[in-house]
């Protein structure tokens, strides 16, 4: 088979790592890709917005299957856009990406299916949220509606905070129309978990629990950003606890799904808290997570494009069983540009990743790179993440931080503290 990788980041590198691993993949192409991804696929030069050259190209090439990555081009109808041509794609459609597109819509539905979450208000002007919240109190979370690359979560412990959030978000529009209507909702206390699930629409196949860093510095202190470093399994994690999760979030969101018309056929990703009460759903993503992609990527042993298909095909039933996952541990840390995730400087020469990778279990996804003049530059906020497998959770950890130490550009910023709190927990 050819098969085409849609987008450019880290995620994306990582599922081409593993669908390279493949005996049934002959070519593999990525569009855009980035400057790793190059060493393992043909990197395209077309847009991932760009549906009608991404259709094209498929066309031409007659690539048998195309795997989209981020969110905004499954936000925005590609898969529909695909199958209206007759060409096999993985990703949910458009209106079940709406999951993740729509903090209303993924409110309402988890009002229908009963599904337990954060309470919640939506508004669409700064003066009627702000006068919520002076009623309410803080702490308090304050959302964009719309997609905004991680980074539209306001976790505020201070009216200040507050103020400063909706100015951003509806005021400077720094997430331009995500900020339209926010969402204001309780803040929820306790550890953070991703949890990834393959559907069909009908079936679905559970991945093991992975955790993420969104905060930017160590502490969970600074601004939220699109993930500073991922732990796959998480060791405090127990079977009841992912069968809780399985039965109070999973399974009533592809049933209510389903029931109103909208199969969700992909990856369904919700982002869930761990309260004293139970588990609670921040929110849904309808891609593969990014950071969490490369840990999940690193575990998985079976072929990902096996699995890929059989959501197409509607075959996932059964197949857990067969799935096969890497014993230990994987994490990846996420080395990114000075100031992410505000604004911050781009073209920095980076070195030492072949180093890097001499280190036993290491392999270093790209994110923000590309080749220019034969020298690898940055050119994103987050630029590269340093996975790294182990028995342990403290040897896959140690091994990825020696990686780190022997990269280097001008600038380069990461957290210390990945992994931290589930070593003591």
């Amino acid at each position: 088979m050819d098969v085409l990788i849609v987008g450019g980041g880290g995620r994306e590198h990582a599922l081409a790592w593993k669908l390279n691993q493949s005996p049934r993949i002959d070519k593999l192409y990525i569009a855009p890709g980035n400057g790793g991804t190059r060493a393992l696929c043909e990197n395209v030069a077309i847009d991932a917005m760009d549906f009608g050259n991404l259709a094209k190209f498929v066309q031409e090439k007659k690539i048998d299957l195309t795997v989209v990555g981020p969110d905004d081009p499954l936000a925005s109808g590609i898969v529909d856009f695909f199958q209206s041509r007759g060409l096999r794609i993985f990703g949910p459609s458009k209106d079940a990406a709406q999951i993740e597109a729509s903090k209303v819509f993924s409110k309402q539905l988890m009002a229908k299916a009963k599904i337990p979450t954060a309470e919640f208000k939506v508004f669409n002007t700064p003066t009627e949220a702000l006068a919520y919240v002076r009623l309410r109190g803080v702490p308090i979370v304050i959302k964009a509606k719309g997609l905004a690359l991680g980074k539209g979560v306001y976790v505020c412990r201070t009216m200040a905070e507050v103020e400063v959030a909706l100015d951003e978000l509806m005021v400077k529009r720094i997430h331009k129309d995500s900020g339209d209507e926010v969402v204001v909702e309780e803040f929820l206390d306790g550890p953070e978990v991703s949890i990834h699930a393959l559907s069909d629409g009908l079936h679905f196949l559970l991945f093991p629990p992975a955790q993420d860093h969104k905060p930017a510095l160590d502490g969970d202190k600074g601004k939220n950003t699109g993930g500073m470093g991922t732990i796959a399994p998480v060791p405090w994690m127990t079977p009841e606890m992912m069968q809780n999760i399985e039965y109070s979030v999973l399974r009533p969101t592809l049933e209510t799904m389903k029931k109103s018309g909208t199969l969700f056929t992909g990856l369904l990703f919700p982002g869930i808290k761990m309260t004293v009460e139970g588990p609670k759903v921040l929110e849904f993503n309808a891609r593969f997570g990014d950071p969490e992609a490369q840990v999940y990527m690193r575990l998985l042993g079976s072929d990902l494009l096996d699995l890929l298909e059989a959501c197409i095909d509607q075959k996932l039933d059964g197949l857990g069983s067969f799935v096969k996952w890497n014993r230990g541990f994987a994490v990846n840390i996420v080395i990114a540009s000075g100031g992410y995730p505000d604004a911050y400087e781009k073209g920095f020469p980076i070195t030492g990743i072949e180093e890097a990778e001499k280190i036993e279990g290491v392999v270093v996804f790209h994110a923000g790179t590309k080749v220019e003049k034969g020298q690898l530059v940055t050119t994103g906020g987050r630029v590269l993440g340093v996975s790294a497998v182990g028995d342990t959770l403290q040897q896959a950890l140690g091994s990825a931080y020696e990686a780190v130490g022997r990269i280097n550009f001008k600038g380069m910023q990461f957290r210390r503290d990945i992994g931290a709190k589930a070593l003591i927990q």
